[in-house]
């Protein structure tokens, strides 16, 4: 976020989305950031992207969002450490589990890197150094099991994020 935003913030008495726009709570995520971000610029009615603009050009409107905003604050703080609190039990469950419920994500990883590198270097390195015409195999199959793979791993977000770009969307 811009220092126009984040100055703002601190004139007009909003000390939350200050410190939160300055990185002082949530610093190593920006998650927390985006998500506030994104409430001041629905309260104003543009794109996040935007924000920048407005903070400068419209002072007066941006500080009425940032009021509006403000008390919204605590609770998207409680969800996001509710939500840093229920990713550390995750890691933890999955490291008292058997391999096999979470080591499948790491070898798909390694198995879907590999294929890339002999679909784009593998296959010519060993065809032009042992004469055999290997063939690279298939980029649409490779593309939908990356896909595949993204939406399962990574809940869909990725792939969502992905095509809504794609698509014209944003995210």
């Amino acid at each position: 976020m811009s220092a126009a935003l984040i100055s703002l913030a601190a004139s007009i008495g909003a000390p939350l989305i200050e410190k939160i726009l300055s990185r002082k709570i949530g610093a190593d995520n920006a998650e927390l950031v985006t998500v506030v971000g994104r409430k001041v610029a629905e309260e104003l009615g543009v794109s996040p992207d935007q924000l920048d603009t407005v903070a400068r050009d419209r002072p007066e409107e941006a500080a009425e969002a940032i009021q509006a905003v403000e008390p919204q604050v605590p609770e998207l703080i409680d969800l996001y450490s509710k939500g840093l609190e229920y990713q550390l039990a995750v890691l933890q469950a999955e490291g008292d589990g058997p391999a096999w419920t979470w080591k499948w994500r790491p070898l798909m990883m390694y198995l879907i890197g590999f294929l890339w590198f002999w679909h784009f270097i593998g296959a010519y390195v060993v065809t032009v150094v042992s004469g055999a015409a290997l063939p690279p195999g298939d980029p649409v199959l490779l593309f939908k099991l990356t896909g595949i793979y993204m939406g399962l791993y990574m809940g869909g977000h990725t792939l969502k994020d992905v095509v809504g770009k794609w698509a014209g969307r944003g995210s």
